[in-house]
């Protein structure tokens, strides 16, 4: 299997960006992050459920940070890093968000609003999202079952009882733009997703395989279709709830093209060129991915200049 020579990333995606050193090296530090914490330009994220309060601007949303001493002082306590002017900022993460706010505050998750933040609110907030989601699931030791308690500022679980560390988990899942002979992309549909939806082929890695493996395997076992080469282009987290996208693109192998579906994972899957898809776009048929999504970036490098946008789904 060869790696294809054009395969590299080109615009940054929005939910791999970042403005904020994590600086690892105080997590530990506990009178550190308590000084970090009283400190008057410490801010804070307060977060529920995946959710924040945002500002809407006319050039996009923005996170409403708190100082510490207005920020909840009960719930899980997350350190997410320092800005380069020396700004510490965590976030806190309770059973709901605090009451209203003065002025235009909303709630809103990433899927709303990821797209619309600046670099520094999008790394936080993914930051926060993903760490809030790993607490709430792991309560408990997964070797002896006993209660596991927060250590090193929200990026470890201890237990209790065995003394086990327990680190936040990432899923790695392969997301692909597979060509063929004439440059056509391949597209397939899940039963469950609203009339029109077309968007890239992806899975998740299973153990002891290899990213390029993987890509090749999910393929074939949702289209039928066989891949050559295989090339990776970007990769973003995705934490719904904790998962890391890694792009590729791939070309068919030779006489690989035949799409059969497994009529489980997809209900349908076809070849597209830029043609069918601009005219089924202009006629309402098909609804390309979200701006956010990785998806998105693989078929506006495939297309070029001209993807339309659209709504949320």
């Amino acid at each position: 299997m060869s790696t294809m020579p054009d395969a590299q990333g080109t615009a940054e995606l929005p939910l791999a960006r970042a403005g904020v050193d994590r600086a690892a090296q105080h997590r530990l530090d506990e009178p550190w992050l308590a000084a970090a914490w009283s400190h008057p330009s410490t801010r804070v994220l307060p977060i529920s459920g995946g959710e924040a309060f945002v500002v809407d601007t006319p050039t996009g949303s923005e996170l409403v940070l708190l100082p510490s001493f207005e920020a909840p002082q009960d719930g899980d306590r997350y350190f997410l890093g320092i800005d380069e002017d020396g700004t510490s900022y965590f976030a806190v993460a309770g059973a709901t968000l605090p009451g209203r706010l003065d002025g235009d505050a909303r709630p809103a998750g990433l899927r709303e609003v990821g797209g619309n933040l600046c670099d520094r609110d999008a790394g936080l907030l993914v930051h926060a999202v993903a760490l809030e989601h790993w607490h709430r699931l792991h309560s408990f030791c997964s070797r002896c079952g006993h209660p596991t308690e927060k250590a090193g500022a929200g990026h470890l679980r201890r237990c209790t009882s065995c003394a086990a560390e327990h680190y936040p988990r990432t899923d790695p899942a392969v997301i692909m733009l597979i060509t063929d002979e004439q440059d056509r992309c391949l597209l397939g549909r899940q039963a469950l997703w609203p009339e029109g939806r077309w968007s890239t082929l992806a899975g998740f890695v299973e153990p002891g395989e290899s990213l390029e493996q993987a890509v090749v395997r999910e393929v074939f076992e949702e289209a039928g279709v066989r891949v050559g080469e295989v090339g990776y282009v970007a990769s973003q987290p995705w934490p719904f709830p904790a998962s890391l996208m890694l792009g590729f693109v791939g070309r068919v192998a030779p006489g690989g093209a035949g799409i059969t579906v497994d009529g489980e994972e997809l209900a349908e899957a076809r070849w597209f060129s830029r043609e069918d898809l601009r005219a089924g776009w202009e006629s309402g048929e098909i609804v390309p991915p979200t701006g956010i999504s990785i998806a998105r970036h693989l078929m506006e490098r495939w297309y070029g200049a001209g993807l339309p946008t659209t709504a949320r789904w």
